[in-house]
């Protein structure tokens, strides 16, 4: 089983991408994020992997992060998904802001996910909520490979407002509905309050 490639990056074409290995190409699948943090064709690239056989196709599909692949690997799991529809979800949101819809049960902000109808948003808090926490990104951690000390701030800042009494879903639209995302955890702390009393 394929579990992480290292090698020339010498295609992109989202969704899919090809890295060569010592002549070999690997053709992957990636969710949209990942190839915001790619190089430039040519350059060396690093990604982690999820290997699906099939009758008919061997399927390789690429994370920037271990927190990515495990909840890609977890929605697999749940009856009705499948790999386009969890490479779907991980283009949209990131791992932590999953997350917090399945543990907030906000099944509606669920459905303004791509291919997730009411009876999937339902299926998917009902069987993810209990494994959510054990897959490690509720707090944001990031994978092997990754740059692990990088912070970030719009995730701070929910635990922020998580702390001082909203819910997952709350502080998850307080911060979303920011424009300035280069700012630091405490100024989007100060603006979302600031937001949040001008309503």
């Amino acid at each position: 089983m394929i579990s992480r490639l290292s090698g020339t990056l010498v295609e992109r074409r989202p969704p899919n991408l090809v890295i060569d290995v010592h002549g070999v190409g690997y053709e992957l699948e990636a969710p949209l994020s990942v190839f915001e943090g790619l190089p430039e064709t040519g350059a060396p690239c690093t990604l982690l992997v999820h290997q699906v056989i099939r009758e008919d196709a061997h399927l390789l599909f690429g994370f920037s992060r271990s927190s990515d692949r495990a909840l890609f690997r977890t929605m697999l799991k749940i009856s009705g998904v499948g790999p386009r529809l969890a490479l779907g979800i991980l283009s949209s949101v990131s791992a932590e802001e999953f997350a917090l819809m399945v543990e907030s049960g906000d099944s509606q902000a669920l459905t303004r996910l791509p291919g997730i109808g009411k009876k999937t948003a339902e299926r998917l808090i009902l069987e993810m909520k209990s494994r959510i926490g054990d897959l490690g990104i509720s707090n944001g951690a990031t994978a092997s490979g990754a740059s692990g000390s990088a912070r970030d701030p719009a995730a701070e800042a929910r635990a922020g407002l998580m702390a001082l009494g909203y819910s997952p879903a709350e502080a998850l639209k307080m911060i979303k509905a920011q424009a300035d995302e280069g700012a630091s955890a405490e100024a989007m702390i100060r603006q979302a309050l600031k937001n949040r009393m001008n309503r």
